[in-house]
């Protein structure tokens, strides 16, 4: 069942009815200013941080029903109606909500009046526009009421949400025409406010909550919009919000647009005030004045759709599979720009009040983004290494405001250093920037202690060849990949955390999948050491690389398929020994990804064990079989019910290594049927079981075991987007960037057919028809570049160069 389509030309889904399963949201913004917004205008917004700087106020609890947001009360007579719907759910007599790319548009009409809301951050402005269009279809004057109301957070969101013997008495606002300014705890420390302003005079205005919604009342009654008017309320403590009240007259035919500003304002310590108690409202009128009139909106609106083509224009394939082309040159590059912006920490699921920005999740983030954006990629390469430890460990997370590692998770995740290598070595792929290894990079954030990038890298390298167990595989530390794989942890006390409770250290408990990552990206880091020079460092590396190859492939391998782990008793962990959990999808797809037994058989067997045992029609399943009781030794991951995350759940973002895997061994019939399962286009006819965004990817589904068979959970932030667009793009596709230029080596399905792809490359662009005339899964036969052949199927780089014209014949 659908609630939408695809509007493709537009680059927009269409949402057809406000009664989705699920809230479905979209992300505003691209730099320092953000804003959720779901299908009925809920939502919040926030500058940078979300925990730290939070603008407006939601509450997470109500999730499906989503309140709060920035809504607009239309009273037209007795009926009042809102152009999202929520919050009065007043029936309307048509309603469209199109989520674009960095904004959302609403179309609704009841009773001859028709209303356009657009809302978007402009490129570059601290704000949110909501810029609102009334126009009258009748063919009667029609008086209108209009309300605005959005509901200001004190600032720190898990504060604001719990202190409130100290909140409920800080509240402060000032009030000047139009504008309604939230200055709380201004007079003290901070240096910075929010504000609300309209473009049009205010017939009344609120900004106390209570006085706006009225006693024993919600958001979808308020008392003011029923009464036609506001009490001009000031808001001293309790909950300040921003209500404004506009009288419109439309005769027939008639419109009149109005635009509605959020925006947030900082200052400089000796410039906070204009007068005593009174706010510097410099920037907030300077900001106000540029959006002003519809004109000038429209023309910060086309900036952004520009800015959004542009970028978007940097990989595009057109081949006669209409979902893998909306999806790889619209959807699945957005979500990575957003996961860029996020990571993990605001959805309507990461609630933006406690998680930071992860470091392994940030180092895989910008495999999906690299491309896009490849010099802010280069800063944020850094940040995350500045968050190392000088032994080559890390800070599981970071916070975005301070670019400083923080202890809410702890560390001691110990694939976390291969995952900076795995990040540096994308970029300079990409962009062919080597000087980033010179760049001087601190531990700690302690700048007395930087060293250039490539001791991170090399420090990171080392700390897994210095902690291995008694198989001589990688000490899993606190976790690996899969955090919930807690195997130094025995927590038996209800509450504590499987990440932060025991010892992050353990002297024999071993992972699997760090050994794959190892082999993978040790050989990067080898062949970085080459390109350096450092001959004898990269055949040290090299070394250590097969040996741990060759400890896979003896106590990493059960038979048919490779164990995932061995326990702080030296126990298989994902092994047919076991009871529960004999196989897990992770070292299958990241030791055939790393070449790992693909010449002596295993690979092909992992996979096909894969398939056998873990594959559903919703995509492949973590592990098998399920948990059914709590398993000391191995912690969260049994905490869960059968189905569930990482209890057999399919988790989305690994289901793209087994893809990648696959076509590792030439079998583009089967890497295309792992993509399709889970990726949004193909599985919108299902959106009743799904429930989540059918424009974009989910962290899990809930597995064969789970009564909810094929239900998705935890939409936006999550790996899943990029290693699918890498897949996508690199894997199946077959466009790979490499350090001496372009590789193309696609493995795709039988009948997939011929297929273009502009690929922008180090200031290039590239032109690439991939011919199959014998219809082969796999293979390169014959690569022409501006009309000579050439050997190999790298396209060379050359500097200057700015256009290259490529055929590749497959075969």
């Amino acid at each position: 069942m659908k609630f939408g389509y695809f509007d493709d030309a537009n680059r927009e889904y269409v949402i057809t009815t406000p009664k989705t399963p699920l809230p479905w949201i979209n992300y505003l913004g691209c730099n320092d200013f953000f804003s959720l917004v779901s299908n009925t205008c809920g939502g919040y917004s926030f500058y940078k941080d979300a925990k730290l700087l939070r603008i407006t106020r939601y509450r997470y609890n109500d999730v499906p029903y989503d309140m709060n947001g920035k809504y607009y009360y239309i009273k037209d007579g007795d009926t009042v109606w809102n152009p999202g719907w929520k919050p009065t759910q007043t029936d309307l007599d048509s309603y469209e909500c199109r989520h674009g790319i960095g904004y959302s548009r609403f179309l609704a009409a009841k009773n001859g009046v028709s209303a356009d809301l657009l809302a978007f951050v402009p490129m570059d402005a601290s704000c949110e526009i909501n810029s609102l269009t009334l126009k009258n279809t009748s063919d009667q004057t029609k008086s209108l009421k209009l309300f605005s109301y959005i509901e200001f957070c004190l600032w720190n969101a898990v504060d604001d949400m719990t202190n409130y013997q100290r909140n409920l008495s800080t509240g402060e606002v000032e009030i000047v025409d139009s504008v309604i300014y939230h200055k709380t705890e201004y007079r003290e420390r901070r240096n910075h406010y929010a504000y609300s302003a309209v473009n049009a005079p205010v017939a009344s205005f609120d900004t106390s909550r209570d006085s706006f919604i009225g006693a024993y009342r919600d958001a979808s009654n308020p008392a003011a919009v029923e009464n036609g008017e506001c009490e001009n309320s000031v808001a001293s403590g309790w909950y300040p919000i921003a209500a404004h009240q506009i009288d419109v007259t439309l005769a027939p035919g008639e419109e009149k647009n109005i635009v509605f500003l959020l925006g947030y304002a900082e200052l400089p310590n000796d410039q906070k005030w204009e007068a005593p108690g009174i706010i510097n409202k410099a920037p907030a009128k300077e900001l106000i004045a540029r959006f002003d009139t519809k004109e000038k909106v429209d023309a910060s609106f086309a900036a952004l759709n520009a800015y959004w083509e542009s970028l978007l224009s940097k990989y595009h394939v057109e081949s006669k599979d209409e979902k893998v082309n909306r999806m790889v040159n619209i959807w699945n590059q957005y979500q990575c720009m957003v996961t860029f912006n996020m990571s993990r920490s605001a959805s309507y699921y990461e609630s933006g009040t406690g998680r930071g920005m992860g470091f392994r999740d940030s180092c895989q983030d910008l495999l999906g983004f690299v491309h896009l954006i490849p010099e802010r990629a280069r800063e944020r390469i850094i940040d995350i290494a500045s968050t190392q430890f000088a032994d080559g460990s890390a800070y599981h997370q970071y916070q975005p405001l301070t670019k400083k590692g923080n202890m809410d998770i702890g560390s001691g995740f110990n694939d976390d250093p291969l995952w900076l290598i795995a990040g540096t070595s994308a970029y300079i792929k990409e962009s062919g920037d080597y000087s980033i290894l010179d760049e001087m990079v601190p531990f700690d954030n302690d700048e007395s202690t930087a060293v250039p990038l490539f001791e991170h890298l090399t420090r990171s390298f080392n700390y897994i060849v210095t902690h291995k167990g008694p198989h001589n595989l990688p000490l899993i530390g606190r976790a690996d990949w899969n955090d919930c794989l807690n195997l130094n942890c025995f927590s038996d006390t209800p509450g504590e955390s499987f990440q932060t409770t025991g010892p992050s250290e353990g002297p024999v408990a071993e992972s699997v999948f760090i050994a794959g990552m190892f082999v993978k990206y040790g050989r990067e880091y080898a062949e970085l050491c080459r390109r350096l020079g450092k001959d004898d460092l990269a055949a040290s590396a090299e070394k250590e690389v097969q040996a741990m190859y060759d400890a896979v492939l003896t106590a990493g391998w059960d038979g048919e398929w490779f164990v995932r782990a061995y326990d702080a008793q030296s126990q298989k962990i994902g092994s047919k020994e076991c009871e529960e959990g004999q196989i897990y999808i992770e070292p299958q797809g990241f030791c055939v990804m790393a070449g790992i037994g693909v010449e002596e058989g295993q690979a092909v067997k992992a996979l096909d064990s894969v398939k056998e045992r873990l594959d559903t029609k919703y995509g492949i399943m973590l592990l098998q079989p399920a948990y059914t009781k709590y398993y000391l030794n191995l912690g969260e991951v049994s905490s869960y019910p059968p189905g569930y995350k990482e209890n057999a759940g399919i988790f989305c973002h690994n289901n793209p290594w087994v893809s990648i895997a696959e076509t590792v061994v030439g079998r583009g019939n089967r890497a295309f049927e792992i993509y399709r399962k889970t990726c949004p286009a193909y599985i919108e006819d299902i959106s009743e079981i799904h429930r989540t965004e059918p424009y974009v990817y989910s962290q899990m589904v809930a597995g064969a075991d789970a009564p909810r068979h094929g239900e998705a959970k935890n939409s936006w932030l999550t790996g899943t987007a990029a290693w699918t667009f890498v897949d996508v793009s690199q894997a199946i596709l077959g466009i790979q960037p490499q350090f001496d230029g372009l590789g193309i080596d696609p493995c795709v399905p039988e009948g997939f057919g011929d297929f273009t792809i502009s690929r922008s490359f180090r200031g290039a662009t590239y032109d690439i028809r991939v011919e199959n005339p014998n219809n082969v899964q796999k293979g390169i036969a014959k690569l022409i570049v501006d009309g000579q052949e050439i050997e190999g199927n790298v396209v060379p780089f050359a500097e200057g160069k700015t256009h290259y014209e490529v055929t590749a014949i497959m075969g």
